[in-house]
């Protein structure tokens, strides 16, 4: 026990108790923030200690600004995991010098919701603190429980600092979206993981120098980390208890991939083997060859590519090399894109699959490509003309004076749903641009479409002219 610690009279008896009592919570705390794991440990401490994120925290950025005196705000943190939310939204309550109250969408429900408001409430009529309430993963919380938070946001009963990982568009209710400011996350870049992976092995609060990285070792957490800061320190932890076991200092490749149980994959998310691999990857899916496909995807998850960019790929590709061939192959792919934002890695590897396995397994066309391609050019070789009259909006007063709309043909008024009429500008008649294939769900729209085209143009055979 410190000596002057505290103060005792003749019979050697403590007479503050209270001060007993605080410091004996206070190594409590002390012991707690020893045992956490190393990603909590190294959570910044102030602003200054956040990597990445400039884009909200540089000078005259939103969230600087918030944070040094602007307007309070409610805030609505958007980001992938481990992109620094949490830890974002307590360093906003103490830099404004408010109550910090955390609740978890997983957990909570109305009544916690409202416990937390009604206190917020009674101490800010009491003491005039104010409390700042963080929500972890608000896009959890029904409508109705959003709906819960609407008033005490607000009246600014209490500041409201909420995290999600998907779209709050479409994920938060309308009213506590205009309410707030919404800030995008974004994740962590090589060298942010870099720069925080040697900050946690040398600093005292991390792992104070009782290791060393080789720097196989530390290329490979850079990439299993694929922007999470807390993912690297979590496997950086593994990687040095694993070492300390076996009494050694340097943490190794090895030992990384022992520790975290899988193995490193050699592929350079910026360099050329990025390129590469992405490039075999939608070569191997217009070729068909659904197994080569598969095994590219897997060298891309193993190494850590970010999910969304795979996922885009593959949207892309579907209208590029499949298109009409095969009309739900882009539903597929949007459909992969948006379940690896809903429910992330590693389960989003599956959806990410079935659209690969779609898109190669599908029939191909490169005619959608090829006809908007064809179209831009002549736009931009300045084939533009006027559109013609009778298509020209009608709705506004004066309208048909000018002769807009006048003589607008309603194809609906035929039976078969097509009829005679000028579409395209007079210099682009007759001009076409979409060719179909012939191979898929295309057959059947290269031997419908020169009847339409035929029908429009006035330009029906014989034969066409008898069937009517």
């Amino acid at each position: 026990m410190s000596e002057g610690l505290f103060d005792t009279g003749s019979d050697g008896r403590l007479h503050d108790e209270g001060l007993f009592e605080a410091d004996t919570r206070q190594r409590a705390q002390r012991q707690l923030a020893e045992n956490a794991p190393l990603a909590v440990r190294m959570r910044p401490r102030t602003l200054d200690e956040v990597i990445g994120q400039d884009h909200l925290l540089g000078p005259g950025a939103p969230l600087r600004r918030l944070v040094e005196g602007a307007a309070p705000a409610s805030v609505l943190l958007h980001g992938p995991p481990g992109t620094g939310k949490t830890t974002l939204a307590g360093l906003v309550s103490r830099a404004i010098g408010r109550r910090f109250v955390a609740l978890s969408a997983l957990s909570a429900g109305v009544k916690e919701v409202r416990a937390v408001i009604e206190e917020a409430r009674r101490r800010l009529g009491h003491s005039g603190e104010a409390t700042v309430l963080f929500i972890d993963e608000v896009h959890r919380f029904s409508k109705t429980q959003q709906d819960a938070l609407l008033s005490a946001v607000e009246d600014r009963t209490v500041l409201l600092v909420a995290a999600t990982t998907e779209n709050p568009s479409f994920s938060v209710v309308s009213p506590l979206l205009s309410r707030s400011l919404v800030l995008r996350l974004q994740p962590l870049d090589d060298e942010a993981v870099r720069e925080l992976v040697r900050r946690a092995l040398t600093e005292q609060r991390g792992l104070a120098g009782a290791c060393e990285l080789s720097e196989e070792a530390e290329e490979h957490l850079v990439a299993l980390a694929a922007g999470d800061a807390r993912r690297a320190l979590t496997a950086l932890e593994a990687a040095a208890e694993a070492a300390r076991s076996n009494d050694r200092t340097v943490i190794d490749l090895s030992t990384v991939e022992t520790a975290v149980d899988r193995a490193a994959v050699r592929y350079d998310r910026d360099g050329d083997q990025h390129y590469d691999v992405i490039s075999a990857f939608i070569k191997s899916i217009r070729g068909s060859d659904v197994d080569a496909a598969l095994h590219y995807l897997a060298r891309m998850i193993e190494a850590g590519e970010d999910p969304r960019f795979i996922a885009r790929r593959l949207v892309v590709h579907a209208s590029e090399d499949v298109g009409m061939a095969d009309p739900t192959a882009l539903q597929s792919a949007v459909a992969a894109s948006r379940a690896v934002e809903f429910v992330g890695m590693p389960e989003g590897r599956l959806s990410l699959a079935q659209a690969t396995v779609h898109l190669a397994t599908a029939p191909k066309s490169n005619a959608i490509i090829t006809a908007v391609d064809a179209a831009l050019a002549d736009v931009r070789a300045g084939k533009v003309g006027t559109v013609p009259a009778h298509l020209r909006d009608g709705h506004y007063a004066g309208a048909t004076r000018q002769g807009n709309a006048v003589g607008y043909r309603y194809p609906h008024d035929r039976s078969e749903g097509v009829l005679e009429q000028q579409y395209p500008p007079d210099q682009l008649v007759g001009r076409d641009y979409y060719e179909p294939s012939g191979r898929g769900a295309e057959r059947t729209l290269a031997e419908r479409l020169p009847k339409l085209r035929g029908i429009v143009r006035g330009q029906r055979d014989e034969r066409t002219r008898r069937d009517e």
